[in-house]
């Protein structure tokens, strides 16, 4: 790439004319809870709420979302407000009496169900921690150093969450291992405390020495307790985004450590091999699950394209020029990048489109549901700016 501060000043003034004039005055218009606090995500095309349900992973994420594109992008007094909005709604309502948070509560914050995972606690935490700094106000960050602790207590307490299979299976998640990497490092921008880094230390040893399967050049999903290969199709699957995304929490961190080598390495590797299993050849775009042996994945979405893989690749694409100034990751980034505008971004209503099939067209129209709300596409946009500013500024 021959002019490359032309084409990264391109996508950083793109990624902030997206997020402040489309992304963001999306979720604030049909998303906001302006009545009862929080956020509604089980939006259809053009904004229309489908079902009023929250999601209480969302109430954390786009907290979060709000106070970090305050923090980096615009001092927005809206951004401000609805992170404060969905904080407090989840201080309010999102907390059963266990300790344990929900996972869907009614408009209103009646509990109405719990999962087994601590995904709810993880991005609350976040919030917390990012409206703390938003906000000036520490106690926040106190909160979210709590609930981290917490958290890490849920994990370690034998039969408080109940486990995905019976006693016969013994094994451990990716999932876990890598959310723990990254809501530490947030929180850690707030609060200062040696836990924060010994769970970084040691979910970095766990993906180095269980997840990573270097026979089949993958970063597995599920591995027995001492990272054992399982040879069924639950244990051979690779959720290629997944690893992307772990791959730029790796790099994130490597880049803290004056880009350690060791570290900086790992994640490229991983980066490496996700995007081979990940990258469909003949249509474009990241696969859902690829099976490491190669064999038909079981998930029925397995050849699906969706949104947020997509989101994290050009995350870590600029991630991955910034530590080495490799054009191929420029153009890996212009590859991601040119299909998942071309296919995504809804153009009359606004915002994305989730779910793709695999050549490309929309499975649905809905713009949000549990699972999709404002956080993976304005997180990469904020990071996009941040990640392209810094490239520009260390060509100076």
């Amino acid at each position: 790439m021959k002019d490359f501060r032309s084409y990264v000043k391109l996508w950083e003034e793109r990624y902030r004319s997206d997020l402040i004039s489309d992304i963001m005055p999306f979720w604030l218009k049909y998303g906001l809870d302006r009545e009862n606090g929080g956020v509604y995500t089980c939006l259809d095309r053009d904004g229309t709420l489908m079902d009023p349900t929250k999601s209480v992973w969302f109430q954390g994420r786009f907290g979060f979302t709000a106070a970090f594109a305050y923090n980096n992008v615009e001092r927005n007094p809206e951004w401000l407000a609805a992170s404060k909005s969905c904080v407090d709604f989840i201080e309010a309502h999102c907390f059963a009496p266990d300790g344990h948070m929900y996972f869907e509560v009614t408009a209103e914050g009646t509990g109405l169900r719990k999962r087994r995972y601590i995904f709810s606690e993880t991005f609350a935490a976040i919030a917390m921690s990012d409206y703390s700094i938003a906000s000036g106000d520490r106690s926040y960050a106190q909160k979210a150093l709590e609930l981290f602790k917490r958290t890490l207590r849920f994990l370690e307490t034998p039969g408080f969450l109940v486990p995905k299979y019976e006693p016969s299976l013994q094994a451990i998640g990716h999932s876990v291992t890598m959310i723990l990497v990254n809501t530490a490092s947030r929180i850690r921008e707030a609060i200062q405390d040696p836990i924060l880094d010994e769970r970084i230390d040691r979910s970095i040893a766990l993906l180095r020495e269980r997840f990573m399967h270097p026979e089949y050049k993958a970063l597995l999903e599920t591995v027995g307790p001492n990272g054992e290969f399982i040879d069924t199709l639950m244990g051979r699957t690779i959720n290629p985004g997944h690893c992307i995304e772990t791959a730029w929490f790796l790099l994130e961190e490597a880049k803290r450590r004056g880009w350690d080598k060791e570290l900086t390495d790992m994640a490229l590797t991983i980066f490496e091999w996700s995007w081979e299993w990940g990258w469909d050849k003949e249509y474009g775009g990241i696969l859902n699950f690829r099976d490491c042996k190669g064999f038909p994945n079981q998930d029925y979405s397995q050849d699906m394209k969706f949104w947020w893989p997509h989101c994290e690749a050009i995350i870590c694409s600029l991630y991955a020029f910034e530590a080495t100034g490799d054009p191929k990751y420029l153009e890996r980034h212009k590859l991601v990048s040119d299909w998942t505008y071309s296919h995504f971004p809804d153009p009359e209503f606004g915002e994305w489109y989730g779910y793709l099939h695999r050549d490309g067209t929309p499975a649905h129209r809905a713009k949000g549901n549990l699972f999709k709300g404002p956080f993976h596409i304005p997180r990469m946009m904020v990071k996009g700016i941040t990640l392209c500013e810094n490239i520009l500024d260390a060509d100076d």
